[in-house]
């Protein structure tokens, strides 16, 4: 499978981690099966992102649902990671969580010290979000929703109604392949995680 921004591959795939980062911070990405979680992860990390992507083979066929997906071969079996520098001392470490049903009991653990998630949605199959907003609502863990490109739009208004998104959780468009928008994307997550901490506290 090709590398998103495969130009940048050779800069960014050697980029340090900086000496004086002090603060990790987790960002999981989920989201239903073949919704672009790997693709983000990759268009976005600073690093040539690890990923535990395989062949999608006859054995999967009735177990895995790839129908709303025609054209992919392959899948995350585990999960996907990246990185990317906010500043000298703080720095998102992204994990792409699976999307297939039978990767679901990983979730939880994915979410252990998350600061945050996005869940990435497929405009053309929307209930395939409703199980990851469920579980990040039951784990408390605050989330963005972000509605990959995928040629099919519909008005924000009608998605966050079809998700019965609570009014206080962002709804933006984006395209996964895109470095810009994938960026955007944790710029309006990192937002929201300052909006909903404590005056007081910090979101490190």
């Amino acid at each position: 499978m090709d590398f998103a921004g495969s130009e940048d591959v050779p800069e960014r795939s050697r980029a340090p981690l900086h000496s004086t980062a002090r603060h990790g911070l987790k960002i999981v990405i989920i989201g239903g099966f073949g919704v672009g979680k790997t693709t983000l992860v990759r268009s976005v990390s600073e690093i040539r992102p690890l990923d535990t992507e395989a062949t999608m083979t006859d054995v999967g066929v009735g177990v895995d649902d790839a129908s709303g997906v025609p054209g992919k071969s392959t899948t995350t079996v585990a999960f996907d990671f990246g990185r990317i520098s906010i500043d000298d001392e703080h720095v998102l470490y992204l994990f792409g969580a699976p999307g297939q049903q039978r990767f679901w009991f990983l979730w939880d653990r994915l979410f252990a010290g998350a600061l945050g998630a996005i869940v990435l949605v497929d405009q053309r199959r929307i209930a395939d979000s409703w199980y990851a907003i469920d579980r990040l609502e039951h784990q408390g863990t605050p989330f963005v929703v972000a509605c990959n490109d995928f040629g099919e739009s519909h008005a924000p208004e009608a998605v966050r109604d079809a998700l019965d998104l609570d009014p206080a959780v962002p709804l933006l468009m984006c395209d996964a392949r895109s470095r810009e928008s994938s960026k955007q994307v944790l710029i309006a997550l990192i937002e929201h995680l300052y909006s909903v901490v404590p005056q007081g506290e910090s979101v490190s």
